[in-house]
């Protein structure tokens, strides 16, 4: 067998939630094959077992953004927890848990009625300060049919000058990082999915983007050195935090849902994730986050990982065929 069918088949062999994007993305199999695995995500594997964890109002562990029973004490010992609402939403919507389902409106719905955040009290729909957090509730928001437009508006007048965003900018941050960028980037873009956009997003999104690619996804813009070694490592899943992979899957999702061609300043990028690839046909997942967490979607470490050979071969297939 070819080794890249071995992987195919490794990959199938899966979560759902993994089998449904490789018949989507890999294989190109008809919508009515991949929807029907995709129902799977509601009611087997992680998405079952997740949605299994979800309290009576909604929410996950008693939060929006940190679980009921949070200390600082916790954070210091063991890691930031990933249990609360909001993580456990950006799971559900990387599952792709179909948002027309009638559990995935009812939870929307719950969600506005019960849930605020921690740093102000705010109705969970109408986001809070920062905008990695405003910027992946926008991405939720938007794709299981929240009425996130004045949110949206928001972040588009949160821009910083360089035509990013920074999570510290209410702290006085004037310039932009990465990981706050993508996060808009995502939001934004399943915004546009959702509901067309707006002039005001879509050139948003653009000046988001062009913060990136012009620094090569990893760059320092300054002095041309990574900005953080860490950026080339692969992680998932990426909660807030950045790397190349994310990033260029951003860029595939947008590309495919535009028509754009892959940009070139992509290509140095493509290139490290291409060097990553193990000899059996698979990625490694390099590191994982501590905290708290429902369970865990990777074996560790080291290990093969389905979500990073899944992401790392849709945006190879992506940059191929562009």
């Amino acid at each position: 067998m070819p080794e890249q069918d071995a992987v195919i088949l490794w990959l199938t062999r899966a979560d759902p939630a993994i089998r449904w994007q490789v018949m989507r993305d890999l294989l190109d199999l008809p919508e009515a094959d991949w929807a029907a695995e995709r129902a799977k995500v509601e009611t087997e594997g992680w998405g079952a077992r997740l949605l299994a964890c979800q309290d009576a109002d909604g929410q996950w562990a008693g939060g929006a953004f940190f679980p009921a029973d949070f200390t600082p004490d916790e954070w210091h010992r063991s890691g930031q927890p990933w249990t609360a609402t909001a993580f456990a939403l950006d799971q559900l919507r990387e599952f792709g848990l179909d948002p027309t389902t009638e559990l995935a409106r009812r939870t929307v719905a719950l969600i506005g009625a019960h849930s605020r955040w921690d740093e102000g009290g705010q109705p969970y729909w109408q986001g809070e300060v920062e905008e990695c957090i405003n910027g992946r509730t926008v991405a939720n928001g938007a794709y299981f049919g929240a009425d996130v437009a004045t949110l949206v508006e928001r972040l588009v007048d949160d821009r910083q000058p360089d035509g990013g965003w920074n999570c510290e900018r209410a702290a006085g941050s004037a310039c932009s990082s990465f990981a706050s960028t993508l996060n808009v980037l995502e939001g934004l873009l399943e915004y546009e999915r959702a509901t067309g956009g707006t002039d005001r997003s879509r050139d948003a999104r653009r000046t988001g983007e062009d913060y990136l690619l012009s620094r090569h996804l990893f760059r320092r813009l300054t002095t041309g050195e990574p900005a953080d070694p860490q950026f080339l490592d692969l992680l998932h899943p990426n909660r807030w935090r950045y790397d190349i992979l994310r990033a260029l899957d951003y860029f595939r999702a947008a590309g495919q849902s535009t028509g754009a061609l892959p940009d070139p300043r992509l290509a140095e990028a493509v290139a490290h994730l291409r060097s990553r690839r193990q000899a059996d046909g698979t990625w490694p997942l390099d590191w994982d986050l501590r905290g708290r967490v429902w369970f865990k979607v990777n074996d560790g470490p080291g290990k093969p990982s389905p979500w990073v050979t899944l992401r790392a071969l849709r945006v190879l297939r992506w940059w191929g065929r562009g």
